[in-house]
């Protein structure tokens, strides 16, 4: 008798950010987040709640997060940040219809 067994071990991360995600912290984002890839990180909830601000830079380490989380199979979910001004981001550049944005981390979590 032959018995074949694969284990799917998936890591999934919740990643909180409490500070403006723009050009001056970007790098160092990217840096963490990216690490946790090479660990073997392949889902992600980006837990924006306390994030005041984002701009291009900070969405861009968003989208790269995406691309290379997917093309590992894994995926990358965003919790709607409470200020208005990331929000409306979000919204503006039409985020909410890229990503799956939930209003809490466990929630989001649920949804892979």
């Amino acid at each position: 008798m032959s018995i074949a067994v694969k284990e799917h071990v998936v890591r999934t991360a919740v990643v909180t950010l409490t500070e403006r995600l723009d050009a001056f912290n970007a790098p160092d984002v990217r840096e963490r987040l990216y690490a946790l890839l090479d660990e073997g990180v392949t889902r992600f909830v980006l837990d924006l709640r306390d994030v005041p601000f984002m701009d291009s830079a900070g969405m861009a380490v968003i989208v790269s997060l995406l691309k290379r989380a997917r093309e590992k199979g894994g995926d990358v979910k965003l919790v709607w940040p409470y200020h208005e001004a990331a929000r409306r981001i979000l919204h503006l550049t039409k985020f909410d219809r890229v990503f799956d944005i939930a209003e809490t981390p466990e929630e989001a979590l649920q949804r892979f």
